[in-house]
């Protein structure tokens, strides 16, 4: 991780929530369920339109309402991504859509084009307005011309930097979010037309097919009579792309194609930096991501802000948090463009490690004190005499061998191998209802 040799400290009056809020990533209703019970002061979902996530599960009107109650129980919010760039066919039914939201008790919507904005204000204006990443705000001045339009949030451009967000919180009373952990796009705030030219999938309508995460190999044109190629190498050549033109590759056959994907971003190590800049919301990115890492991504982040609170001066980033993490991570991290401007040590271009070793096995549904047993729902396979790890809200955390595994009906399994089947085992200390059961791959 990169330091930062001098602490951007925010001066003067801000206008600012009392706590960062950590928002986190929900794909679907489970996995919204799960951010909230680990501990998200609010999750940020996809409807059936108007998203960047059209390959999300997403969520109807009633899913919606099911997931606002939920979030109350537990004194969390629902917003919605509500962040396309509308074409003039996008606009009719906008208006409708908006009025469900509100009926179905959103918080917020997550916006990035100036139409959506108007209407919103004007049909719904119950809903606040959160001006999307998409918008690549950056600067004080943009920040304070979106304030001015009646906007109470600004999720920045992930390329702001910690001294640049100081000097938006200098200069503008308005609340600021920011991405700390999770995926970086390739391109200024995923403005990428990659997917257009690939795939003919438009990436700011929700339809990218992440071409930075392809594998590449590297060609490069000649004259056949420029350069000749032996019949021995010609099988590694492609067919002329037109008359007297050959393609060659590059490469060897020993090289590995490459990606020009970046590194995850990771704030964890740097949670006093982001709380002592002013920034009011830490977004989690991740709506794809599978239940597993977002329970266990929110969880850390959890720990490290309540930590802080609780004794800002004493402070320490414990070693269990950052290799909690690392059990959830797909991707080297790295800190974007928090410290500095990202370099070619910050980008992907070798085969990419195996993701997180880590299976979710298994979700905690009972716990018999008595019995010392727990009611467990598989959610991948796992048997008798394989280490397993249980795992809760708050950093509730052991491991224990598994020993004897029943079915439903008392037969005693060897193994858990039907997907949502509900097995009985014993427990080596209390569990509870959510709690996660994992296994290393």
């Amino acid at each position: 991780m990169k330091v930062m040799n001098e602490k951007p400290k925010h001066f003067g009056k801000r206008y600012r929530l009392d706590k960062p809020e950590l928002l986190a990533p929900a794909g679907n209703l489970e996995k919204l369920k799960f951010a909230v019970h680990y501990g998200a002061d609010a999750v940020y979902i996809g409807g059936q339109k108007y998203g960047l996530r059209s390959n999300a599960d997403n969520f109807s009107f009633e899913e919606m309402r099911e997931g606002v109650e939920f979030a109350k129980k537990y004194g969390a919010k629902v917003f919605v991504a509500t962040n396309i760039y509308t074409h003039n066919e996008d606009l009719e039914g906008i208006e409708e859509y908006l009025r469900n939201l509100h009926k179905a008790g959103i918080a917020a919507i997550i916006v990035a084009d100036p139409s959506i904005i108007e209407i919103a204000q004007r049909a719904v204006p119950e809903i606040e307005v959160h001006l999307s990443t998409q918008q690549s705000t950056i600067n004080w001045q943009a920040v304070q011309f979106w304030k001015e339009e009646g906007l109470p949030r600004v999720v920045l451009g992930r390329e702001a930097s910690l001294q640049e967000i100081a000097e938006i919180k200098q200069h503008v009373d308005i609340e600021i979010e920011a991405f700390i952990h999770g995926a970086m796009c390739s391109s200024f705030s995923g403005r990428c037309v990659l997917s257009n030219h690939f795939t003919d999938r438009d990436s700011n309508r929700g339809g990218c097919c992440q071409s930075c995460r392809w594998k590449y190999d590297l060609f490069e044109e000649s004259s056949s009579e420029e350069n000749w190629v032996s019949e021995e190498e010609l099988h590694e050549a492609t067919p002329p792309t037109k008359e007297g033109v050959t393609q060659n590759s590059l490469f060897q056959p020993e090289d590995n194609a490459f990606s020009m994907g970046s590194k995850d971003l990771c704030m964890l190590d740097n949670i006093p930096d982001l709380i002592e800049v002013g920034i009011d919301s830490f977004k989690i990115e991740g709506r794809m991501k599978s239940l597993h890492y977002v329970a266990t991504v929110v969880n850390v982040y959890r720990q490290a802000i309540d930590s802080y609170f609780a004794d800002p001066e004493n402070y320490v980033l414990k070693p269990e948090w950052v290799e909690e993490m690392n059990k959830a991570a797909n991707r080297p991290l790295n800190t974007g463009f928090f410290y500095d401007t990202p370099d070619h040590e910050d980008h992907i271009y070798e085969p990419e490690a195996k993701g997180s070793p880590y299976d979710f096995a298994g979700l905690v549904l009972e716990y018999d004190a008595e019995k010392g047993t727990a009611v467990i729902q598989q959610r991948n396979h796992f048997k008798k005499g394989q280490e397993i790890e249980f795992f809760g809200p708050g950093g509730i955390f052991f491991k224990q061998i598994v020993e004897t595994i029943w079915d439903d009906k008392g037969n005693e399994l060897d193994a858990a191998r039907h997907p949502l089947q509900n097995i009985v085992m014993k427990v080596d200390q209390p569990v509870h209802y959510f709690d996660m059961m994992r296994k290393k791959n």
